[in-house]
């Protein structure tokens, strides 16, 4: 953890080093794909270069060829024409994530589940769903808005079921309802072999044999496909409120986070914003927002329930020095204050245009979240950044936005720095280098330090027992040779 060379400069050496300079995309297998999928197989230089991009600050790297799949005997004749052609495949849902998750690093093929986005079956008396993996989390709940329940996981960006599943997403729900580990009940996997599995059943636990559907959740494509879904669904509270709370320091307000975790208050949601993200959000979605460190909270339960919480939070908050309080209890106002708050990585951009962002994704026990915030906070402040503090506090994880010009290396190198700071701050308090973003190209130096060279090596096993020939998603989350 203590090396002079950042992650993104390995990441980068690694990738020369393993890519064949060869395609990987054969005449033949090209051939054989084109036949076998007509259309729906694509080499066209826009198509690769919409695929060769996610939300990560790693540049553009287009596929060899994009594959439309719309079943899951789609997925396994790709896998089975890619084995035989020893070709790379990376699956694609909604292009969201933002630790180069997506990139065709070692080239190959990408394979779109995008249109693999239908309910297979609901069963609302259960409080659960099954859906192919294309489908996202807003058009899920667009479809079972008359059933009186939801599905809760929100990480901001519109993803798909199943690279949320890939990745263990949580977002702004996960303190009242957890994440995509808890709420994944059953998978449909097609593995390296050609073979549909299906892990889990529809009974709400089970303890027969190994946990195989934990086993694929965040494992980011590099064990096997996902091409369908099943989850939990909550039923819709019959009363909802939120609040924003302005605080004079990030102390103040961590500490009410704690205090009220510690009670047993059962927020909803819990938002901090430190004051260049007011800033940024207020500019970007016209609020009025005060630019102080802020709270933003939501209660779900009954009228009563509701009602007791907001007293309980409100007391914490005054002995905090908590002020400013503003109240949106209309749908409208919820959606207004909720959907900045979602497009707070987009605003912060705009803090410095042309910049890309350098994210961090710490999660901490929640007494130490105060110590993990102001460490970050003033890390931040010393290294001259433009730079926005956020996150999901009520589950103590939280991210730091760092603006770089990704041209300049020496910026993105010092930028790489802080981030590893701020990690080795998290890793010190008994915390996780990511709590819902995963692995990627980005934190694979990290996953070493928090898992440490054996549990690295156990993964190593795990993959080439399941992916022997490598080409699931290749040069993720494990360096090769690791």
């Amino acid at each position: 953890m203590h090396e002079t060379e950042s992650p993104a400069a390995k990441t980068a050496k690694a990738t020369a080093a393993t890519h064949s300079p060869s395609p990987r995309l054969t005449p033949a297998l090209a051939s054989a794909l084109q036949q076998r999928f007509g259309s729906r197989f694509s080499t066209a230089q826009a198509v690769r270069e919409h695929h060769g991009r996610d939300e990560s600050p790693y540049p553009l790297t287009p596929p060899e060829g994009v594959v439309f799949a719309e079943s899951t005997q789609d997925v396994v004749d790709v896998v089975n024409l890619c084995r035989e052609h020893g070709c790379p495949i990376i699956p694609w849902g909604a292009g969201s994530s933002i630790e180069g998750q997506l990139l065709p690093v070692q080239g190959g093929i990408t394979l779109d589940l995008s249109g693999m986005n239908r309910m297979v079956a609901l069963a609302p008396e259960d409080l659960q769903v099954t859906v192919q993996a294309g489908m996202s989390r807003r058009q899920l709940n667009q479809e079972i808005r008359g059933t009186g329940l939801f599905f809760p996981i929100d990480p901001g960006a519109d993803a798909s079921l199943g690279g949320m599943v890939s990745t263990r997403a949580s977002g702004t729900n996960a303190v009242r309802y957890g994440t995509m580990r808890e709420n994944t009940l059953a998978l449909t996997v097609v593995t390296a072999d050609g073979e549909v599995v299906h892990t889990g059943t529809r009974a709400r636990k089970s303890s027969a044999g190994y946990d195989l559907t934990r086993l694929f959740v965040g494992a980011e494509g590099t064990l096997g496909i996902i091409t369908e879904v099943t989850v939990r669904l909550h039923p819709l509270p019959e009363a909802m409120s939120a609040a924003v709370v302005s605080f004079p320091s990030a102390e103040q307000a961590v500490n009410v986070v704690i205090h009220a975790i510690q009670m047993g208050i059962p927020l909803a949601r819990c938002e901090f914003l430190d004051p260049s993200s007011i800033r940024a959000i207020n500019a970007y979605s016209r609020l009025t927002l005060p630019e102080r460190y802020t709270l933003f909270f939501e209660f779900h339960g009954s009228e009563a329930g509701v009602a007791e919480q907001v007293e309980l939070v409100q007391a914490l908050a005054a002995e905090q020095g908590g002020a400013d309080f503003q109240w949106a209890n209309r749908p409208e106002e919820r959606s207004k204050l909720w959907n900045a708050r979602h497009d707070a990585y987009f605003a912060g951009l705009q803090l410095r245009p042309g910049a890309r962002g350098i994210t961090t994704d710490t999660c901490v026990p929640i007494s130490k979240l105060a110590v993990s915030v102001e460490g970050a906070r003033r890390l931040l402040e010393d290294s001259g950044f433009p730079a926005m503090i956020l996150g999901h506090v009520g589950d103590g994880n939280f991210h730091c936005l760092i603006l770089v010009d990704a041209d300049d290396p020496d910026e993105v190198a010092r930028a790489e720095a802080l981030n590893r700071q701020i990690v080795e701050l998290a890793l010190s308090l008994g915390g996780t280098c990511t709590g819902e973003h995963g692995i990627g190209l980005h934190k694979m130096d990290f996953l070493q330090a928090e898992a440490g060279a054996s549990g690295v090596a156990l993964m190593t096993r795990i993959k080439q027992a399941l992916d022997p020939q490598g080409l699931f998603n290749p040069g993720k989350m494990l360096r090769p040779g690791a």
